[in-house]
């Protein structure tokens, strides 16, 4: 009886066990329905690896030149190309920039640099009797100047003509600037002192458009004497041609100058002008402000004065043979 019912004790125990195992565990189909549902997944994935190595593959190919037994000569037959094309560069960078220094560098000649010299030699002779005369020119009544002050059109003034009282009026000046006496460079200095407190760094300058102060004289035995207008620097020569030439009874060889000196008396120069029309003189004796030319006459002119004086000596003669 007790064996009985121990067997029958193990027999539900195992047969419980049994139930519980089979009801924890998933069916067949179950299984079969996951296996399905998991194998495309699966598959896709395995596909997506492949796919990525066979691509990091070929990156690696064209990343990654392949490299022979003798890495030196890989190297040596890359690198030459790019060497022998920068030294190709270099060489035509050199040839052009040699093209550009012959270009802008061309050859002088010795005759080049002879014409240069004399040229030189030329305006140095010319200079210190000719171009200071409107660096020296000193303004007066009749003059015609222009004020420009730079950036500053309505401070700038044109054509200017100096009055007698030698004052002229400019803007934001109401009493005016006297410029009777002085250079143009010096009007300039004058006027920027006084824009100065105006405007920042006043850039002046002023400029001589018509010389009408400077005069000079030219008397005897001449065309068309008279009183002259001086509005560039003249030598004798020039005053005596624009004075329309000496006359037949004109003594070409004492042409006198008179100069005013600093003491008020007059300097007599002269000036033999038949002697440099014939080349044999300079014509380097420059006229000044206020210089008079005097053309005295000839031998032909005493004459003529001699023949003159004896027709009225006759004619008094027969006056008083009349009588």
């Amino acid at each position: 009886m007790k064996k009985l019912l121990t067997h029958t004790l193990v027999l539900t125990i195992a047969t419980a066990i049994t139930v519980s195992t089979f009801a924890q565990s998933p069916s067949s189909a179950t299984r079969q329905r996951r296996t399905a549902a998991e194998g495309p997944q699966q598959g896709s994935d395995t596909s997506a690896d492949k796919s990525s190595e066979v691509k990091a593959g070929t990156d690696k190919t064209k990343s990654a030149p392949e490299v022979t037994a003798d890495p030196k000569t890989n190297r040596t037959a890359t690198d030459g190309p790019q060497q022998s094309s920068g030294k190709a560069a270099d060489k035509s960078s050199e040839v052009k920039a040699g093209k550009d220094e012959t270009k802008s560098a061309p050859e002088v000649t010795a005759d080049a640099k002879t014409n240069r010299a004399d040229q030189q030699a030329e305006e140095d002779a010319i200079i210190p009797y000719y171009n200071n005369f409107f660096t020296t020119y000193r303004l007066g009544p009749e003059d015609v100047i222009s004020v420009n002050v730079f950036g500053q059109d309505r401070y700038s003034r044109q054509g200017i003509k100096i009055p007698p009282s030698g004052r002229i009026y400019l803007a934001l000046i109401p009493e005016g600037v006297f410029v009777n006496g002085k250079t143009a460079e010096q009007v300039a200095e004058l006027i920027k002192k006084r824009y100065d407190e105006f405007i920042i760094d006043p850039q002046v300058s002023v400029s001589l458009d018509q010389a009408g102060s400077y005069r000079y004289s030219v008397v005897g035995d001449v065309a068309v004497p008279g009183i002259k207008l001086m509005n560039r620097r003249l030598s004798v020569a020039e005053a005596v041609a624009e004075a329309g030439g000496v006359l037949q009874t004109g003594n070409r060889s004492k042409i006198v100058v008179l100069r005013k000196q600093q003491n008020g008396k007059l300097e007599p120069i002269t000036v033999n002008l038949s002697a440099i029309y014939k080349g044999q003189a300079p014509d380097s004796v420059y006229l000044n402000p206020g210089d008079q030319v005097i053309v005295p006459g000839n031998k032909l002119k005493k004459l003529q004065a001699i023949m003159g004086f004896a027709q009225v000596l006759s004619f008094a003669t027969m006056f008083r043979g009349g009588w």
